[in-house]
């Protein structure tokens, strides 16, 4: 007999209030986030963030304003936001948007963590790339 995988709560509703710079989504489990748009651009899934493995992740500074300016349906499994700063090549999954509104207070904390480990503030420019700031493989 094979145990059958849970099923993942799916979204049921998806609201970008430009306002308070939030993406609000609801899950079919009956949770609710509110999303801050700073909190998802700081941790993109994009290789541009991510990085190609452990340890190559990129800081990201600088992106309190952020907005969000559209956001693309990707399959039945999630969406790319396209970002005001130009950044628009992360794949937000539903479970990806569930881990970072369910995990919202710890992934604060552990992006204060990292700001102050590196000796930069949150509003800090992003370094640039000539400088060695993000993957010379990718042109934003």
């Amino acid at each position: 007999m094979t145990k059958a995988k849970k099923a993942f709560p799916h979204p049921t509703d998806l609201v970008v209030h430009q306002s308070t710079r939030q993406l609000e989504i609801a899950f079919s489990d009956a949770s609710t986030f509110k999303i801050p748009f700073e909190l998802m651009r700081v941790y993109s899934p994009s290789a541009e963030v991510q990085g190609h493995g452990p340890g190559q992740e990129v800081l990201q500074t600088g992106k309190r304003e952020v907005g969000v300016v559209g956001l693309e349906p990707v399959g039945n499994y999630g969406v790319k936001p396209v970002f005001s700063d130009g950044h628009d090549s992360g794949i937000f999954t539903w479970e990806y948007l569930y881990h970072l509104g369910s995990n919202e207070d710890k992934l604060w904390a552990e992006y204060e963590e990292r700001l102050h480990r590196q000796g930069v503030q949150r509003d800090d420019p992003m370094v640039s790339a000539a400088t060695g700031g993000a993957c010379s493989t990718h042109d934003h």
